[in-house]
């Protein structure tokens, strides 16, 4: 195993190499083996490729039609290894780098419509006055109607000082909208620390980006100062959390589990595939890290009362966070099931500025359980009120076309869709705002946090 996790992976494998096949043809299927290729198969794509370029009713690239071959292949294997063009793998960098060229604004999809979840501070939309439940209707001349969500957002992102001119409808509003916005580098927070109440701090990751562990840190370090010492307890908000990078939720993993803890493991049919990943630096510190970021947590971090809260949107490296906390019993996971993905993917660059994204491996929880299409399954079931709505469609990742089976299933159902308050990859509403009064949830996790004060209080020695 390398000695530290590279830091570009999406909950993956190191990329350390590419992929690379032998030339050697069998013509017996009863020989075939991980590095012959098919001779009769090929022949069949060669016969097709002709065909298609002499008679197809418009002319077709070469480039275009090996394109589509190779996006074919990888989408027909599951629902996350994909091929990533030159604007794809840099978005996939953006991302995870958590800084992109763009507007500042966290977006939903509304009939049709882009919506407004919540316009970031400091950004050109915030400062336009863009707002919450604003619904844009054109991007420069184009429609929205008919784009997709990502697609909307690739028009919207674009190099800083480039401009894009927004049509927004807004409720009470008689007329259109029409703002025209100067694109900045945006940096996306994915951690937001707050102490709900005097002694209790509370703690959102929106996804596991290069420094989330680093963030973190800090974020615990800013909280004991704020309380002027020792928490009495912690929330860990994993709600609407997509995952992202390991190492990133190996970090977040140790800085409250005990040093040399097993984090998570990994399992595939490549020896580079399969990982035991623990609580040490090696792990989790990016190669350009300056020194543990986590060596000098206040002590509290480790012992103090801990709730986890999750949902459907809670995926990945989510759920090797909580798969973790829960394994060790350091933390109550609290909410609803989690969405399921159980497998990594590993990034592996291909000298024209592509990648392809592959399905490399499952993961699993120190105890051993694969979380693939099932999830993990809360210590207590919290939902948001009228959460219920059987009428809405909730997928995970059990739902997704060609997902792969869970091979440790015991034959046990999946939770019904009404129990799952969140659609997979984008809330079905707006989440709550942050640290939110009247967030039932995290309301719900600062009571048991109390409870457990109060019993461990009340403790008495045995004699």
């Amino acid at each position: 195993m390398h000695s530290r996790i590279k830091n570009f992976t999406l909950i993956a494998l190191t990329a350390g190499a590419l992929i690379a096949f032998s030339a050697v043809a069998a013509e017996d299927d009863s020989a075939e083996t991980p590095t012959t290729l098919p001779i009769k198969e090929l022949r069949n794509f060669s016969e097709v490729f002709g065909r298609i370029k002499s008679d197809y009713v418009e002319p077709v690239t070469d480039k275009e039609l090996l394109t589509d071959a190779i996006e074919g292949m990888l989408n027909g294997l599951d629902p996350h290894s994909a091929y990533l063009d030159a604007d794809g793998f840099k978005e996939l960098k953006d991302s995870t780098d958590g800084e992109f060229g763009g507007l500042g604004i966290e977006v939903d999809m509304e009939e049709g419509l882009v919506k407004v979840v919540s316009a970031i501070e400091d950004t050109p939309a915030f400062q336009a006055g863009v707002k919450s439940g604003d619904l844009i209707y054109k991007l420069d001349d184009t429609l929205v109607k008919g784009l997709t969500l990502d697609e909307a957002v690739k028009r919207m992102r674009g190099k800083p000082d480039t401009k894009i001119t927004l049509t927004i409808l807004r409720k009470n509003e008689a007329k259109p909208l029409v703002i025209t916005l100067k694109r900045a580098l945006i940096k996306v927070k994915s951690v937001k620390p707050k102490l709900a109440e005097a002694g209790y701090g509370y703690v959102r990751l929106t996804q596991f980006q290069e420094h989330t562990g680093e963030d973190l840190a800090a974020a615990l370090k800013k909280l004991d100062q704020e309380n002027k010492g020792e928490l009495k307890g912690l929330v860990l908000d994993l709600r609407n959390n997509p995952g992202g990078l390991l190492n990133a939720a190996v970090g977040v993993s140790t800085a409250f589990l005990p040093k040399g803890t097993l984090v998570v493991y990994t399992d595939g049919r490549t020896e580079d595939a399969k990982m035991r990943l623990f609580a040490t630096p090696d792990n989790y510190l990016r190669e350009d890290s300056k020194g543990d970021y986590l060596k000098d947590l206040p002590a509290w971090i480790k012992t103090a009362p801990m709730v986890v809260l999750v949902d459907g949107g809670s995926a990945s490296a989510s759920e090797i966070v909580a798969g973790a906390l829960q394994d060790h019993k350091r933390a109550v996971i609290m909410g609803t099931q989690t969405f399921g993905k159980g497998s990594v993917q590993t990034i592996l660059p291909l000298d024209n500025n592509t990648a392809i994204k592959l399905t490399t491996a499952r993961y699993y929880t120190p105890n051993g359980r694969s979380i693939q299409a099932k999830g993990i399954a809360p210590d207590i079931v919290a939902k948001e009120p009228g959460s219920n709505d059987t009428s809405a469609l909730h997928l995970r990742e059990a739902d997704l076309e060609r997902h792969l089976s869970n091979e440790q299933d015991d034959g046990t159902a999946a939770p019904a869709k009404e129990d799952d308050p969140q659609d997979s990859n984008r809330p079905a509403s707006a989440p709550v705002p942050f640290g939110d009064k009247n967030d039932y949830q995290l309301n719900q996790a600062l009571s048991l946090l109390k409870g457990i004060n109060i019993l461990n209080a009340n403790k008495s020695p045995l004699p």
